[in-house]
């Protein structure tokens, strides 16, 4: 997907020249002629404007320090690089202040402009990275979070938009490393029970004899090497979110145990004398088909339909090769930044190649 680069200026001239050079650099231009026209493309819910070429002299209106403050109070977060035609240290002092993440000097040459643009996005890149990361350690991350242009994903994020209105349990069918657990927390933070508690258990990672103990909880002295009590999953996610993972590899017998829970809304700890109350949103994922486990007598039919209420099914990598270059393109800025390398982006050769590329791992 081509970078879109929108040139706000109220002088035609400069617009004109502007608009030539962005699409000379290869990145696609909108134009805007006065700082509130361009604050309503920005605004737009379709906007898809990766960086702002703002002029800060614009007499009349809104000059390019309003358009800044009023793009912070909106919460609009695209990059914006300044244009200034005398280069005061001041006014440029003030837009970096304001929110601006680099300047040029009018009349800027392609060099220096396509060096801004890259920063500019390189810059937006990491910060969106490092919100998300953190949206995701605080139980936040919002659909926002999972910007797609595949509309195979998109029809599974409306499905999943409409899941968060509600507890009912959730089941996401999809090869491994699609991303289900994303989608597990984005409906969790896009719901009632954000910054709730969100518990992840990967049921084909637990050894068979240690699948009820780590679900439901144990009391010290149950069995050998019980030296202490334990919650348990559900217990721990009370309030929030339990993300049962391979929901598929449950053992037979703690399946019993896990239709109880999910129709009593209680567990029964190991060795514990009564049993205890738990309040979750259950959200299930599995790599393989549980209709093919039922049939096969290795998933019980009941536990099957108690699990399968709202089902949804995130296509792989492969069948949504759009979102593959601003994938990329996340990844490099985070790697870039935690190994302490400067990287000004990728290749046109070498994003044609990973776009074509099948990824058998997927994300």
């Amino acid at each position: 997907m081509t970078t879109t680069v929108l040139i706000v200026d109220d002088d035609p001239v400069q617009r004109r020249l502007a608009e030539a050079m962005v699409r000379r650099l290869g990145f696609e231009a909108a134009v805007a002629e006065s700082g509130a026209a361009g604050l309503d493309a920005l605004r737009a819910p379709d906007a898809g404007i990766d960086v702002v070429l703002l002029d800060l002299a614009m007499p009349g209106g809104l000059d390019g320090l309003g358009v800044l403050a009023e793009l912070r109070q909106a919460g609009i977060d695209t990059p914006v690089i300044v244009q200034t035609a005398n280069g005061s240290i001041d006014a440029v002092v003030n837009a970096m202040r304001a929110g601006a993440v680099d300047f040029v000097v009018k009349p800027a040459g392609p060099e220096r402009l396509q060096v801004s643009i890259r920063n500019a996005l390189q810059v937006d890149q990491l910060q969106d990275e490092i919100r998300r990361m953190r949206r995701r350690a605080s139980g936040a991350l919002s659909f926002r979070d999972l910007t797609s242009k595949s509309p195979d994903m998109g029809r599974v994020m409306r499905l999943a938009e409409r899941a968060a209105k509600s507890n009912i349990p959730v089941l996401i069918e999809g090869e491994s490393g699609v991303g289900k657990e994303v989608l597990a927390r984005a409906i969790q933070g896009s719901g009632e029970r954000r910054g709730k508690p969100f518990v992840t258990v990967n049921c084909g990672a637990i050894p068979d004899n240690l699948v009820e103990s780590t679900l439901f909880g144990h009391e010290k002295g149950a069995f050998t090497g019980a030296t202490e009590r334990h919650l348990g999953k559900f217990v721990e996610a009370s309030g929030g979110t339990l993300f049962l993972d391979e929901i598929g590899e449950l053992p037979l017998d703690a399946q019993v145990k896990l239709l109880r829970a999910l129709q009593e809304g209680e567990v029964d700890p190991v060795g514990g004398r009564k049993s205890v109350r738990v309040d979750i949103r259950l959200i299930s994922a599995t790599n393989r088909s549980l209709l093919d486990l039922v049939k096969q007598g290795r998933f019980r039919e009941d536990l099957y339909y108690r699990l399968n209420v709202f089902p949804m099914t995130l296509p792989p990598l492969r069948a949504r090769r759009e979102d593959i270059p601003d994938l990329a393109r996340s990844f490099c800025a985070r790697f870039a930044a935690e190994e302490g390398k400067r990287v000004r982006g990728i290749a046109a050769e070498a994003m044609a190649l990973i776009t074509r590329y099948d990824w058998p791992g997927n994300v």
